[in-house]
C-alpha cells in the first residue's frame, strides 16, 4: 500500500428519533446562536423544521432561518448565509438536508470563519481557509455523503463553473443520521442518492494502486450493500433496513476509508460536475449519465480490475468466458440496475443538447489517478458516447 493518514473526527449519531436531540447536543457544545440552513419545501411539510426549532427553543438557543438551497448549491446562497451570520453574530451552522445543503453550509462557515478572502478562491484553489464556523447536520438524504467529509463542491453562477476542494475547517462537528427522515425521499431523488453512492466507491475502487486487496474489498462490500438495498426502497420506500443501510454505506463511501493505500479516479464526478454546471441538472443522474460511457472506454486499460469488479459484485461467471466478456458483463449488469432505478443513461435525457458538449468539455478538469489520463480530444468523445 502506500502511506495514507486517516482521520474522521466527526461525531455520528444514528438511529431512530435521534434528531429530537439536536438541541440538547448543540447545548452540550456551548454554542449560543445557530443558523438553521435548508433547502426546499419538504422540511416544512414534513414537520422537522417546526421540531428542529422548538428543540433548541427548549434549549435556550436562538437561531435564524435561511433556506432556498437548490439541488446544485450555489455561490451566491453561500454568499447570503455568509452575510446573515456576520449581521446575526451566528456561531454554529446547522444543515438541515442532504448533500447540497451540507456543503452550501460548509461553504458559508468557510466565508464566516476568514473574512479577508473572498470564499470562491478556496474552490479555485488559490487560498486556503484557516477556519470556519462549526457546523452540524441533520441529514435527511443519504447520496453525498458531506455529513462526515472534509469535501464541499458548489456551483458559482456567473462563471457556470462547478468546483469542490477538502479542508478539514469545514468537516461537520456531529451529524444526526435517521434513516426515517428519508422514508419521504421519492425514487428519483433515492435513486440519484443510491448511484452517487456508487460512484463514490467506484472512483476508489477503479484507481491505480498496489496491493490494497483489504481497502478493495471493503469497497466490494460498500458496492454489494447499496446495489442490494437501492432495489429494496425503490419496491417499498419505508423499509428500514434498507434505508438505514444507504444512509450507512453513503457515509462510508465518501469518508475516504475505502481510498486508503491508492490513487483514486474521479472523471466520472469531473465530467459529471461539469454536465451539471451547464444543464442544472440533479448530480446523481449526470454521474449516471456518463459513468458507463466512461468505464467502457477505460476498459481495456483496467481490464483486471473491471473483470474482479463483475465477478465479485455482480457475480458474473466466468465459465467460458474470456476476462473481456466478464469485465463486459459485469457493466451491463451496472446498467440494468441503474434502468431499474429509474436512472438517465443519457446526457440528452437530462437536458443537455448538442450545443453543449465544447463548454461540458471545457468545464471538465482533467485528473490522473485512473486507468488512463485523458485528453481534451478523449474527454470530448466520452462527452459524445453520453449524449
Amino acid at each position: 500500500m502506500e502511506n495514507f493518514e486517516f482521520y474522521a473526527p466527526t461525531r455520528m449519531i444514528f438511529g431512530k428519533d435521534t434528531h429530537l436531540k439536536v438541541g440538547k447536543l448543540i447545548r452540550e457544545y456551548g454554542f449560543k446562536k445557530v443558523l438553521i440552513h435548508f433547502g426546499g419545501g419538504s422540511v416544512k411539510r414534513t414537520g422537522l423544521l417546526d421540531t428542529v426549532c422548538r428543540s433548541l427553543e427548549e434549549e435556550g438557543i436562538g437561531y435564524v432561518l435561511l433556506g432556498g438551497v437548490q439541488a446544485n448549491p450555489v455561490l451566491s446562497m453561500a454568499r447570503k448565509g455568509i452575510e446573515l451570520c456576520r449581521r446575526e453574530q451566528v456561531d454554529f451552522i446547522l444543515a438541515v438536508g442532504g448533500g447540497s445543503v451540507i456543503d452550501s453550509s460548509k461553504c458559508i462557515a468557510d466565508g464566516v470563519g476568514n473574512p479577508d478572502v473572498d470564499v470562491w478562491k478556496f474552490h479555485m484553489k488559490e487560498a486556503v481557509p484557516k477556519k470556519a464556523l462549526p457546523v452540524g447536520v441533520i441529514l435527511t438524504l443519504a447520496a453525498a455523503g458531506s455529513e462526515m467529509s472534509a469535501s464541499c463542491v458548489i456551483t458559482n453562477e456567473e462563471n457556470g463553473l462547478k468546483r469542490g476542494f477538502n479542508s478539514v475547517t469545514h468537516r461537520p462537528l456531529f451529524s444526526i443520521c435517521n434513516p426515517e427522515l428519508t422514508y419521504t425521499v421519492n425514487a428519483f431523488q433515492t435513486g440519484c442518492g443510491t448511484v452517487d453512492i456508487m460512484m463514490h466507491t467506484l472512483e476508489r475502487y477503479f484507481s491505480l494502486g498496489h496491493d490494497t486487496s483489504l481497502t478493495d474489498r471493503m469497497a466490494e462490500g460498500l458496492l454489494k450493500a447499496v446495489i442490494e438495498a437501492g432495489r429494496i426502497v425503490h419496491e417499498n420506500p419505508e423499509d428500514y433496513e434498507a434505508r438505514s443501510n444507504i444512509m450507512w454505506t453513503a457515509t462510508w463511501a465518501l469518508n475516504t476509508l475505502v481510498a486508503k493505500g491508492k490513487k483514486t479516479d474521479w472523471m466520472v464526478h469531473m465530467i459529471g460536475q461539469a454536465a451539471g454546471a451547464v444543464t442544472d441538472a440533479t448530480h446523481g443522474m449526470t454521474l449516471s449519465a456518463v459513468s458507463l460511457p466512461y468505464y467502457r472506454f477505460i476498459l481495456d486499460a483496467g481490464l483486471p480490475k473491471f473483470t474482479r469488479f463483475a465477478k465479485n459484485v455482480w457475480e458474473v461467471s466466468a465459465d467460458g468466458k474470456s476476462d473481456r466478456e466478464v469485465a463486459e458483463e459485469g457493466l451491463s449488469a451496472m446498467e440494468a440496475w441503474m434502468r431499474e432505478l429509474g436512472l438517465a443513461m443519457s446526457l440528452s435525457e437530462i437536458g443537455a443538447t448538442e450545443d453543449m458538449i465544447e463548454d461540458i468539455v471545457k468545464g471538465t478538469i482533467i485528473l490522473k489517478g485512473g486507468y488512463r489520463v485523458l485528453t481534451k480530444e478523449e474527454i470530448r468523445e466520452i462527452v459524445k458516447m453520453s449524449m
